[in-house]
C-alpha cells in the first residue's frame, strides 16, 4: 500500500479511532492507547508502541501512518511569541502562533487555508480561500507546537495550556473536521484541555453555532467589531445573512444554564470607524442580557489595509463606558506584531481559488495609478 492510500490516524478522535480498531478485530482498548502515544508521548513510529501486539504494529505500519504539517519557517517575537509557517501537503501553507504569558501558553491554531469569509479588516480574508484543513492538519498544529516548544531551550516554561480556533479562517464553516480536533485536544488520553481553555471563535454562523452548543462545551468567542447591522454588513459581510438579532439571540442560550460562563465578544478598535462614543453606547444597548464579556483588539496593520489603529485614549475611553455600565472588559495586548503574528494578521501562502487576492492587488494598483495621475494632472 502506497502512502497516499494509507489512513493517517491523527485524523481519528477517540470515537472514530475506537471504531477503525474494531473494523480490525480489535478491542476499544487498543483505540485508547494509540490516541495516547500519538497525542500525550509524542511517538510516531509504531515499533516503539510496545504495549501493541507484534503484528498489530505491522498491521498499522501497513495500512496508517502518522503526518503532521511540515515546518517551513519558524519566527520569534521580541516579546516570546513564535509564529510557525507550515507547509501542507498540496503545496499550501498555514499559520500557527503560540504566545506564552505568565503561568499560561495560548496556541493559535488555524482552521482552513485562507479564508472563505471577506472580512475587511483582517489579512487572512485578504489572502482569499482554497479549502478546509483536515482534522489531521488541525491537530497536527497542536502536535507540532507541543513537540517544538518542548526542545526550545528558554528560561521559563512554554507549554501548551490554551488553544484558541482564531487562526486562518472560519471554524464554522469546517464544521466536523473541526469539532474532532476539539475532541482530541480535551481527551485525557491526549492534551487534556478543559472546556474552558479550548476556544472557538466564529464570525457568526448562527446554524453552526447552535450545533456546535449541542455537541460541544468548548468556549465561545464571537467576532463582533462593530454594534450595528449598517456598520457590521461593511466589516463583517457574512452579518448580510446573519444579522446581529439572530447572532446575539444564539449567545443568549449558548451556555444553557450555566450562569458562569459568558461569551467572548471581540471587537477590533478601528479609528473613526466603530470607537466612539455612540458605539460604545450601541453596544451596551445590543449586549443587554447576553451573558457576554468584551474583549477590545488594537488593530493590527497589514499591507494596503485602509484601516488604522484607535489611539489608546480611545480605547481606554471606550473600556471605561463599557465597564460602567456593567460589561466586564479587557484590552487585548498586542502580540508578535514585528513578525505579523498579531490577531489579523496572519496569512500564510494560499492557492487562492476565489481569485480574491488577485482582485485586490488590481484594485490596490488601480488606486496608485490614480493617486500618480491625479498629482500629474
Amino acid at each position: 500500500m502506497n502512502t497516499l492510500e494509507k489512513i493517517n490516524l491523527l485524523n481519528f478522535d477517540r470515537k472514530a479511532m475506537q471504531a477503525f480498531f474494531a473494523e480490525l478485530g480489535e478491542k476499544s482498548f487498543r483505540a485508547d492507547q494509540v490516541m495516547k502515544w500519538i497525542h500525550y508521548y509524542g511517538v510516531t513510529d509504531f515499533a516503539q508502541m510496545t504495549n501493541l501486539s507484534k503484528a498489530l504494529r505491522q498491521q498499522l505500519q501497513e495500512k496508517t501512518l502518522l503526518a503532521v504539517p511540515e515546518i517551513a519557517m519558524e519566527q520569534l517575537s521580541k516579546d516570546g511569541t513564535c509564529k510557525w509557517l507550515l507547509r501542507l501537503n498540496d503545496g499550501n501553507c498555514i499559520e500557527t502562533v503560540f504566545i506564552p504569558e505568565d503561568g499560561r501558553g495560548t496556541l493559535c491554531v488555524s482552521s482552513q487555508v485562507g479564508c472563505a469569509l471577506n472580512c475587511t479588516f483582517c489579512s487572512t480574508a485578504q489572502q482569499g480561500f482554497n479549502r478546509n484543513l483536515t482534522t489531521a492538519e488541525i491537530i497536527g498544529q497542536v502536535w507540532m507546537a507541543v513537540r517544538r516548544l518542548s526542545q526550545q531551550n528558554n528560561e521559563h516554561d512554554r507549554h501548551v495550556t490554551n488553544v484558541v480556533m482564531m487562526g486562518m479562517g472560519e471554524p464554522l464553516l469546517n464544521f466536523d473536521n473541526v469539532v474532532s480536533a476539539m475532541n482530541i485536544m480535551m481527551d485525557d488520553f491526549a492534551y487534556s484541555l478543559s472546556k474552558y481553555r479550548v476556544t472557538l471563535s466564529t464570525s457568526g454562523v448562527v446554524p453552526a453555532m447552535e450545533q456546535l452548543a449541542k455537541l460541544s462545551e468548548v468556549a465561545l468567542a464571537v467576532s463582533l467589531h462593530a454594534p450595528n447591522d449598517t456598520l457590521r454588513n461593511e466589516l463583517v459581510p457574512l452579518n448580510k445573512k446573519y444579522p446581529l438579532k439572530e447572532l446575539l439571540a444564539v449567545c443568549k442560550t449558548y451556555y444553557g444554564n450555566d450562569k458562569k460562563r459568558k461569551v467572548t465578544m471581540e471587537y477590533v478598535m478601528l479609528e473613526g470607524i466603530n470607537d466612539s462614543k455612540e458605539h460604545a453606547d450601541q453596544l451596551i444597548n445590543i449586549l443587554h442580557g447576553v451573558p457576554a464579556k468584551v474583549n477590545l483588539i488594537p488593530f493590527n496593520p497589514f499591507p494596503n489595509t485602509k484601516y488604522k489603529r484607535s489611539k489608546q485614549i480611545n480605547i481606554d475611553k471606550f473600556r471605561e463606558r463599557l465597564m460602567r455600565a456593567g460589561l466586564i472588559t479587557i484590552t487585548r495586548k498586542t502580540r508578535g506584531d514585528d513578525i505579523d503574528a498579531a490577531c489579523g494578521q496572519l496569512a500564510g501562502q494560499v492557492k487562492d481559488l476565489t481569485k480574491r487576492s488577485a482582485r485586490a492587488k488590481l484594485a490596490a494598483m488601480e488606486v496608485a495609478v490614480e493617486a500618480r495621475t491625479d498629482l500629474n494632472s
